[in-house]
């Protein structure tokens, strides 16, 4: 019985990783537009032209995210915390690839995972999260996340901090938003 179950998860897994790369093939992206399929995407020029993947990487695969932004208010400001997020494989929500929280840390369901560190960041709707380009501090697991050396956030909807201020030191907001990451690696 054991030997089954295990026989099924590994089938999902490899079901849900076939999804992803099958997203990623035939995903579009509504305004940053992928350029040739697996190339860097067309960012809006000149504002976001920082956020251009180094040329001796290559997108890998492309996740999108439903979630929250959380923020604490601490007297005088809202300051960020952390996101926490469902990331999905499809842009319809439909198929769950991982999740994304504080570090920031993308997580495969497989396990593998990815830390990353803001290098550039632009804003083009001011109502929403800036778009960000990071690069990895840290991976490690053995599926996809653990190959990814950039990590573009794009798209991005709401998730931007709280105009009025907090009824108390210490409360926290969440955020809803919305995004895309594209999930890079080098050539090879």
């Amino acid at each position: 019985m054991g030997y089954i179950r295990s026989m099924r998860m590994h089938s999902v897994v490899r079901l849900v990783a076939l999804t992803i790369i099958a997203g990623v093939a035939g995903a579009s992206i509504p305004v940053a537009r992928a350029g040739n399929g697996w190339g860097a995407l067309d960012l809006p020029s000149p504002l976001c032209d920082g956020l251009q993947l180094p040329s001796d990487t290559r997108v890998a695969f492309r996740l999108y995210a439903v979630g929250v932004q959380v923020y604490r208010w601490n007297g005088t400001a809202w300051t960020f915390v952390e996101p926490v997020a469902t990331l999905y494989a499809d842009d319809e929500y439909r198929v769950k690839a991982g999740t994304h929280y504080a570090g920031p840390t993308w997580e495969g369901i497989d396990g593998s995972k990815v830390v990353g560190a803001r290098l550039a960041d632009c804003s083009p709707d001011p109502a929403s999260i800036p778009w960000l380009l990071l690069h990895q501090v840290s991976a490690e697991g053995p599926g996809p996340f653990s190959q990814v050396t950039y990590i573009q956030r794009v798209n991005t909807k709401g998730g931007v901090a709280p105009i009025a201020p907090g009824t108390s030191i210490g409360v926290t907001a969440q955020i809803p938003y919305t995004t895309e990451y594209i999930f890079a690696r080098p050539k090879r």
